[in-house]
């Protein structure tokens, strides 16, 4: 069902658009993370001064609320700019282990198909044998054992074929593993900085 639902071409149309707007919102990101931290370093020089010449109480309480709020937007953009990141690669692996069971899919229906042909190749080749042990005349064993001799390339080809397809099957699986391991780790390291970026918000 979700494979015929992102196989619509409004995906395909919406893919550069996404790409344009992900790009844009990384350098929007970077811009407000920046400038956080200018505002931080200014507003805690400013702090530092302000508290050692004991001036104003009402200058000092204005810039201690500049202060926060500059940690503010650094603690939030640096956080929304990670886990933008964060949104992106677990996109990237969840579209790789996508393509990667279906490339699993197609290897098993190809082994089976070659299995099947083999087993019908063998089948065949032992009907003739025991058709040649029957008959006794010299043309036909002639004929029954190129027949046969074909049918034993056929078979032999068929056996690397199925080797060279188990092989490619192996590794497709050896991928898929790798990928799902890799999208595991990220959503635990990913529930890790939500339970830590919910502790913040508390704090």
């Amino acid at each position: 069902r979700w494979q015929k639902i992102f196989t619509f071409s409004l995906w395909s149309k919406v893919a550069v658009f996404w790409n344009k707007m992900f790009l844009t919102i990384i350098v929007l990101l970077i811009v407000l993370f920046l400038d956080a931290i200018r505002e931080v370093k200014k507003y805690s020089a400013v702090h530092v001064i302000e508290k050692a010449a004991n001036i104003n109480t009402n200058t000092f309480d204005h810039i201690q609320m500049k202060l926060f709020r500059s940690q503010r937007n650094l603690y939030l953009s640096g956080f929304s700019l990670f886990l933008w990141l964060v949104l992106r690669r677990t996109v990237t692996l969840l579209t790789q282990l996508a393509k990667g069971m279906a490339s699993h899919a197609a290897l098993e229906t190809q082994v089976n198909d070659a299995t099947e042909a083999a087993k019908k190749y063998m089948a065949e080749n032992e009907r003739l044998q025991e058709a040649l042990s029957e008959k006794g005349s010299s043309k036909t064993k002639e004929s029954a054992e190129a027949t046969n001799e074909k049918l034993k390339n056929e078979i032999e080809h068929l056996k690397v074929e199925l080797q060279k397809t188990s092989n490619a099957l192996q590794k497709a699986n050896n991928e898929v593993s790798a990928v799902k391991k890799q999208s595991e780790g990220l959503r635990r390291e990913y529930d890790h900085l939500m339970k830590e970026y919910e502790q913040l918000q508390v704090s």
